[in-house]
């Protein structure tokens, strides 16, 4: 559908739940690309799925790291995607080819990265307990951001609207802009609650049109500003916040908050709950609250860069929320009737002739006047969603859509492939394990040149402390801690892979086969049911402690 049919005088936040998205493993973030073509999501197995948002299915998945993937980020020509993982590693990926560029090795782990709005060389990373740092990727540089308060480095950044400043926030409320090509401070101020007390930034955010940015703080409150006056008021300014968004009832914590497409919409997930506030910047009043699944954490929001469409991540599922779509026929025909049981038709004479013999000769010249008239098929117009406001043309270089080879499940023959022993003879031990896995997963990689190896660049930061955990992995009070299932275990294959803990057996008189997750075919300790041999089977397989003489006469019994 044309962006410019789309309602422009109706409401543009989404109302209802659309469906979700289901990436065989956990997702933990998610991020469109510019035009809302693709959406990325990294998941806790280190894969990065990447979907075609107008089918809504898998278009390309990368094998991208070992631990889980906690930030994305897509270039602005769409041609290549930075990830950071837990295990504090930054990594390029090109999208066609799913190849790494090249890596970086920080000290601590990432809670942020961003790719720059118009220079594609350049990524910042916010490291934890760290000021921020400014990659150059062509030369692999790194320049560390200056901070307000050496002994604070709880520092959040964000890249302004077109890249020209840089944004950070640190635990003191204290907003540094600076240049992003000499670092210098250009205007500075501090969030205050009340009179004097200070509350700890935690992430900046700007929209996509307009100059206005949100400042999400630990008060629970939500504040907008104007970029232009920030810069106006200069160095220790006091701007004063445009809306002043927060939950009054419930003193809701905000998780994560954007901007929609337009700028005119501010989403915020709640920390407590599977629930997004909706507000409307203009005016600041709460227009929506959506509900998911009870009990459920919200990790990760994105508004699609165009549509009212907005997808949320709880529970390591993708959901989607859009607005429910009537279609209204008398818009395309104003005669239009809408009939709710068949009419016999009766056709008028001369209706459905080639040529309409009783036309009237003014009538005929008039006709023929319009067909003289050149229409222009082949000039292509620019669609203004896609185009920033200094730009006039879109970016034809840009990638929008993913190819997708198709997947044939029994080929009798492949002439233009390797044969199939000298595939298996180049595989390393590790990829021979997980041959099954990698088929599923990649496609579209497989039969194409040898990969060439990323450059690494380990990044060393000044009074870094090395031992920090990402909060991801260390996630307090959650009773499905991330510790267990983050990463994929190497050379494990089919169902062992989501096998997060080893068996242990019963003690004392009760049976003594070992606890095993239903996904090896059992239904749980003592709940009887047939695939008891299966799971006594799967334990042994997967390391299970075991005795030397349960091992022989149990599993004879069994068998």
């Amino acid at each position: 559908m044309n962006l410019e049919l789309l309602e422009s005088f109706g409401q543009n936040y989404p109302e209802e739940a659309d469906g979700t998205l289901d990436c065989i493993s956990m997702a933990l973030t998610c991020t469109f690309n510019r035009w809302g073509t693709l959406l990325a999501v990294g998941c806790n197995d280190g894969r990065i799925v990447i979907w075609d948002f107008l089918t809504r299915g898998i278009a390309k998945i990368i094998s991208a790291h070992i631990h889980p993937v906690c930030s994305l980020c897509w270039s602005r020509d769409g041609h290549k995607l930075v990830s950071a993982s837990t295990d504090n590693i930054v990594s390029q990926w090109d999208v066609l080819s799913g190849d790494c560029d090249q890596r970086f090795r920080f000290p601590s782990p990432i809670l942020k990265l961003q790719c720059h709005p118009r220079d594609m060389d350049k990524v910042l990373v916010c490291p934890m307990k760290s000021a921020p740092v400014l990659l150059t990727l062509s030369d692999s540089k790194h320049v560390v951001l200056p901070v307000d308060d050496d002994s604070d480095l709880n520092v959040v950044a964000a890249f302004d609207r077109r890249g020209e400043y840089i944004y950070t926030g640190n635990a003191k409320g204290k907003i540094l802009v600076l240049n992003t090509n000499t670092q210098e401070l250009v205007a500075s101020f501090r969030v205050t609650t009340g009179t004097s007390n200070t509350t700890a930034i935690k992430s900046i955010e700007f929209a996509r049109k307009g100059s206005c940015f949100l400042i999400n703080t630990a008060d629970r409150i939500i504040r907008v500003y104007d970029g232009r006056e920030i810069l106006t008021c200069g160095r220790d300014g006091e701007p004063e916040p445009m809306q002043k968004l927060q939950d009054l009832v419930n003193r809701t914590p905000w998780k994560r908050c954007c901007f929609s497409g337009d700028g005119e919409y501010i989403v915020a997930g709640s920390a407590r709950q599977h629930a997004l506030y909706i507000w409307e910047k203009s005016i600041g009043n709460l227009v929506k609250i959506l509900h998911g699944t009870r009990g459920e954490l919200l990790l990760d929001v994105a508004w699609h860069p165009v549509r009212p469409i907005i997808a949320s991540i709880s529970s390591g599922v993708v959901s989607i929320w859009a607005q429910n779509q009537v279609e209204n026929w008398s818009a395309f025909a104003p005669d239009f009737k809408e009939l709710d049981e068949n009419v016999e038709y009766e056709e008028r004479e001369s209706e459905f002739d080639i040529e309409d013999e009783d036309k009237s000769e003014p009538e005929q010249t008039g006709a023929d006047a319009a067909e003289d008239e050149e229409v222009d098929v082949t000039t292509v117009d620019p669609i203004v969603a896609f185009c920033s406001s200094d730009e006039e043309l879109e970016d034809y270089k840009a990638l929008l859509y993913l190819p997708i080879a198709p997947e044939v499940e029994d080929p009798e023959e492949n002439p233009f492939g390797p044969p199939p022993d000298a595939s298996v003879q180049a595989a390393t031990p590790d990829e021979a394990l997980a041959g099954g896995d990698k088929k599923q997963r990649q496609p579209s990689s497989e039969g194409g040149p040898a990969k060439k190896k990323a450059r690494t660049t380990t990044i060393e930061l000044q009074g870094v402390p090395s031992d920090e955990v990402h909060p991801l992995l260390g996630v307090k009070g959650d009773g499905k801690s991330k510790k267990k299932t983050a990463g994929r275990p190497k050379g494990s294959k089919g169902k062992d892979k989501d096998f997060p803990f080893r068996p242990k057996p019963y003690r004392g008189d009760r049976p003594s086969f070992p606890v095993v997750p239903e996904v090896l075919g059992g239904s749980g300790p003592g709940g009887g049911g047939g695939g008891m041999k299966g799971r006594a089977e799967g334990a042994l397989a997967s390391g299970g402690l075991l005795s030397q003489s349960y091992k022989q006469h149990d599993i004879g019994g069994m068998d």
